[in-house]
């Protein structure tokens, strides 16, 4: 239990301390806004003693901070008899209680202790309540993720840089996320990128932005995602994929906490938090020279390995209910009951994508149902062998996308003439979304 002590009067100190020493806490104490602003940017504290009168200011602007940072954080005010009406302006602010000077210690040891036990009690239930479906929209009750959201709980107040390990579909979005929303920036910006989707040298004007006339093409000045998450939450995913040239460029910032557009001459003071996260083994990558070093020690200040849904298979049948209710209110589709074979054949399956792999099956699923109940119809593979694919490539070699995508026109044909022409059936067949299947159908026009 961490508890903030913040009077200027080193007597009134004292007795509290003499108070609380009876108690199992670790206190740190303040003289004035400043320092227990400084205080709580370092810790976390349980519950914060303030006195209305501060040499920089009231308590009652300590207050509003404390409750903006932390909601849960109980606070205690310490008044005067003249000041009673601060104090009760406190408590429709979000104080607990408040005490009047001169101190009556017997009463001022049972209130504390009554409210150590209101926080202990919380803390209890907030911990139930926290790990029994989902935590910051994250499902999962198994031990190894209750794991994952102890650490989150740990890290986030601090401003230290995170990288999340993790197969694909593991939720590593999902982590970071709830990082910054754990965080003291979680009302500041949380901007996300993927460092796999753009080429380097996008990816440097889209990181650090870029001056009118950087390079052609550059027809006006653009701020870069860093400046854009000043003060908030830089998210780069697949960091792996990162060119080196680039590294150097990134890890320059981290410690300099500036950066210089494309173009510009100028550098841009810029306070981000940076989270990173990667399905490659890093060690692999330090070892072929594919990521820096001296960047990945700079950037796994914490490191998160999230589990894969083979080592959380506890976890399987409340994320189905979770995608059944998500997804059967997002398709309007009422779902009433799902057999205990449908739980079991997916428990089954490899689910080489995990989550996301099984949220698909799930919407799937959803879509196909008829009757409301979800029995689970394993989608059949085409049968390759069956294909004619005795193909005579001639020595001037020939176009492989043309012949895909006659394969896919006939496809599209057969499907169509199973159904009788209705597309989303079609569709259906083929597994794929009617929006994917009518995008892909008007390659052919002569398919009617």
């Amino acid at each position: 239990m961490q508890i903030l002590l913040v009077d200027d009067e080193i007597n009134i100190r004292k007795t509290l301390l003499l108070v609380l020493k009876n108690f199992n806490c670790t206190i740190k104490e303040a003289g004035s806004i400043e320092e227990a602003r400084e205080l709580m940017d370092r810790e976390a504290f349980d519950l914060a003693i303030i006195d209305i009168r501060l040499p920089d200011g009231t308590g009652i602007d300590l207050l509003k901070r404390v409750k903006k940072l932390s909601p849960e954080i109980v606070v205690l005010i310490i008044t005067a008899f003249a000041s009673t009406e601060n104090a009760v302006e406190a408590m429709k602010l979000g104080a607990y209680d408040y005490i009047t000077k001169p101190f009556n210690l017997d009463e001022l040891r049972i209130t504390i202790r009554n409210i150590l036990e209101k926080i202990l009690l919380q803390n209890r239930v907030r911990d139930l309540q926290r790990y029994e479906d989902a935590y910051q929209n994250i499902i999962g009750k198994s031990i190894v993720m209750k794991r994952v959201f102890n650490m989150i709980e740990k890290i986030s107040p601090f401003d230290s840089s995170v990288i999340i390990i993790g197969e694909s579909g593991t939720g590593k979005e999902l982590v970071a996320k709830a990082i910054h929303n754990k965080s003291r920036r979680f009302d500041k910006p949380y901007i996300a990128v993927n460092c796999a989707s753009l080429p380097g040298e996008l990816l440097e004007s889209e990181l650090f932005g870029y001056l009118k006339g950087a390079f052609t093409g550059a027809y006006s000045s653009r701020r870069g995602l860093i400046e854009e998450a000043n003060h908030g939450s830089l998210f780069l995913d697949e960091i792996g994929e990162m060119p080196i040239s680039l590294q150097a460029k990134l890890l320059r910032f981290l410690e300099d906490k500036k950066i210089r557009p494309l173009g510009g001459s100028n550098e841009i003071d810029v306070d981000v938090r940076i989270i990173a996260a990667t399905n490659k083994n890093f060690q692999e990558l330090l070892k072929k020279g594919e990521f820096r070093e001296d960047l990945y020690y700079r950037l796994s200040a914490f490191e998160i390995k999230l589990p894969t849904l083979k080592e959380r298979q506890e976890d399987i049948p409340i994320l189905i209910s979770h995608f059944v209710k998500v997804l059967s209110e997002k398709f309007n589709k009422r779902i009433k009951k799902i057999e205990p074979v449908f739980v079991d054949s997916i428990m089954q399956m490899e689910l080489k994508g995990n989550v996301r792999e099984l949220k698909n099956i799930i919407e799937r699923e959803i879509i196909l149902s008829e009757d409301g109940c979800l029995r689970y119809t394993p989608q059949q593979s085409l049968d390759v062998s069956r294909l004619d694919l005795e193909i005579d490539i001639p020595s001037s070699g020939f176009y492989i996308n043309d012949y895909f995508m006659q394969i896919e026109k006939e496809l599209f044909k057969k499907a169509l003439q199973k159904t009788g022409g209705v597309k989303t059936k079609a569709a259906e067949l083929l597994g794929l979304s009617f929006r994917e299947f009518r995008y892909r159908l008007e390659k052919y026009k002569d398919i009617k």
